[in-house]
């Protein structure tokens, strides 16, 4: 018995100081400064990661990650941040945490699109670990598959096999030395994906993602979304909500940079966090017809208002239904001042109506001290949904 062990054990002594000796660890004790950073927007090239019905994860993952890094760029020109890639191109798994290393970076940022069921949905974020359950397992799996579009994946990665006994033992002999400040910038994202963006919160997970197990330096991989699930892909393949999940992202780094070195850093950022829908449920509304166009003064009928084409305004969204609903439902608590428009087939309530963004911000908190609560912003040009942030823009000029 005791030879077996010993046989068992050696491997993974030998594979483990082979992976510690590729990190060149000269800095495993953690610093108290983050000064820089590596962001890599997972797949590339030849791997375009998971599909949606019109969009893939190496498109979706790159147009978040560049947004990431200009607006650490912009805000903290003291932070050097590094791209695994800012094209479209295959980097192989153990490149990635190449770069990082030589980079001697401080944090370790990766980004990708999660696949599921046409039902799954919200975000969450991983730090390296064991496996804690079957679904964080298939998430790493699918992820690791990349490393089988390498010329010499064996070569690279030792033979390693990341759901062997061995690789849980080696997970477990990293996991400690980041881990604590990893899961904190983990869950710092999360909060704000939640707060700043209306997504789903999935949580902070453990999982052996092969492009984290090489890095040597606190490490996150972030799955911003289903794209399997049609409502996510659509919010994702939008350039201003990729800015919203950038944003987040660049808040929860600035929470973390202030929490290692002791500051107080507030950037002042110009960029409003769109909040969607819960269950990514974010639609656009339909155009406005050439008939309605060609209206005497250029009014709409909508319920029992009119609105002009050509109005800025916020609403709070309150409520989404396949089928309609009578304004004097019950449902919808008594509230005044509610609109319907349809958004691809699907109805969509709002209630109160501003040109104030102050003012929005005071009508959404009252839709959820009366049970709306899962209320959000929403903003349009007559019937048009339109990016809260354009909106702003747009006020700020007439103003």
């Amino acid at each position: 018995m005791f030879i077996i062990t010993i046989l068992v054990a050696l491997p993974v002594i030998i594979f483990s100081n082979s992976v510690f000796n590729a990190h060149k660890p000269n800095k495993l004790l953690l610093k108290d400064k983050v000064r820089t950073v590596v962001i890599d927007p997972g797949h590339g090239g030849k791997d375009p990661g998971c599909n949606g019905s019109f969009v893939n994860e190496k498109n979706v993952a790159l147009g978040i990650g560049l947004k990431l890094g200009k607006l650490i760029e912009e805000h903290f020109p003291d932070v050097k941040v590094v791209f695994t890639r800012k094209t479209d191109v295959f980097i192989e798994l153990y490149q990635r945490a190449e770069i990082a290393n030589k980079a001697n970076a401080d944090l370790f940022i990766c980004i990708h699109c999660n696949s599921g069921g046409a039902e799954a949905h919200g975000s969450e974020t991983y730090a390296l670990g064991l496996h804690r359950a079957e679904s964080n397992l298939a998430v790493a799996k699918r992820e690791n598959s990349a490393i089988l579009l390498e010329d010499n994946y064996n070569a690279n990665y030792d033979g390693f096999d990341v759901n062997s006994p061995e690789g849980s033992i080696i997970f477990s002999l990293y996991q400690n030395t980041f881990l604590n400040r990893s899961l904190s910038f983990a869950a710092k994202c999360q909060k704000y994906f939640r707060e700043n963006a209306g997504r789903t919160d999935r949580g902070v997970k453990q999982a052996g993602f092969l492009v984290l197990v090489k890095t040597a330096m606190p490490s996150v991989l972030i799955e911003t979304g289903f794209l399997t699930n049609k409502s996510e892909e659509k919010f994702l393949m939008e350039p201003s909500n990729q800015m919203t999940m950038a944003t987040c992202i660049f808040k929860a780094f600035t929470d973390y940079k202030n929490e290692v070195e002791g500051a107080n850093h507030k950037p002042n950022l110009k960029i409003e966090t769109q909040q969607p829908e819960p269950q990514a449920q974010h639609t656009i509304s339909k155009p406005i017809s050439a008939d309605t166009l060609s209206k005497p003064d250029n009014k709409l009928e909508t319920n029992t208002k009119e609105i002009d084409i050509n109005e800025v305004c916020f609403r709070v969204q309150i409520k989404s239904s396949e089928k309609p609903i009578s304004l004097k439902s019950p449902e919808f608590k008594g509230l005044e001042e509610l609109w319907q428009y349809d958004a691809n087939g699907s109805y969509k309530y709002t209630y109160g109506k501003t040109k104030d963004w102050e003012e929005a911000k005071k009508i959404l908190s009252h839709a959820k001290k009366v049970g709306f609560a899962d209320a959000f912003i929403v903003a349009f040009k007559g019937t048009d949904r339109i990016p809260t942030k354009e909106a702003l823009e747009i006020l700020a000029k007439i103003q």
